[in-house]
């Protein structure tokens, strides 16, 4: 209690200036601890508003089938997890990667070949994906997903304007040709299926 009392009595009896300096010193220091606690509380509700989220674990090319090695699983803030997250690992390996990811990015449904990636790429709810087996692999090493292209065979075209939705890298000399996955309107769709299981297929770009 004494010493109290000498505080206070050595502030009321120290200049006007050196008291205003001693305030100011006591306003910013409990500022400083004020954000302090301030930043805590905020990790802490970071914390635990969290979700986890599927990542690419290193580099992926385009076109890949994701294995276990490919991704893993960390957690990110709710609030800045973008729409479709995968929360299961198992939910995308063996599925297909439509476009290359970089080590760390998120992979959403939309990243991987399947019906959203499908819609999201042609803006139509009623496209498929198709895959064709291209006789030419260097037409395959032109094309990116989102290029668009018609798909020809015997006697013409057997499609336009389809867009290309994944280029599966090269399978070795004893593939009968490059695959490629395009999206096509449903009724379409099918009759190009069909028709690239019948005879060798190309494709031109746009």
């Amino acid at each position: 209690m004494g010493a109290k009392r000498t505080r206070l009595h050595r502030l009321l009896t120290t200049s006007s200036w050196a008291r205003t300096m001693l305030l100011r010193r006591t306003a910013a220091a409990l500022l400083a601890l004020l954000a302090v606690v301030l930043a805590a509380a905020t990790l802490l509700h970071g914390r635990d508003n969290s979700i986890p989220v599927l990542v690419a674990a290193r580099d992926v090319p385009s076109g890949a089938t994701l294995t276990r090695d490919d991704v893993r699983i960390r957690s990110l803030p709710a609030a800045y997890a973008p729409a479709g997250t995968i929360s299961d690992a198992a939910t995308a390996v063996g599925r297909v990667l439509a476009g290359a990811a970089r080590s760390g990015e998120t992979i959403t449904d939309v990243r991987l070949v399947g019906p959203a990636n499908t819609v999201l790429a042609t803006g139509n709810p009623d496209a498929v994906a198709v895959p064709l087996r291209l006789t030419d692999a260097a037409v395959a090493d032109l094309l990116r997903p989102g290029g668009r292209v018609d798909v020809v065979g015997d006697p013409g075209v057997l499609a336009n304007d389809a867009i290309v939705v994944a280029v599966r890298p090269s399978e070795g000399v004893s593939a009968k040709g490059r695959l490629v996955v395009v999206a096509l309107p449903r009724q379409l769709a099918a009759k190009v299926a069909a028709a690239s299981l019948a005879q060798p297929v190309t494709v031109t770009l746009r």
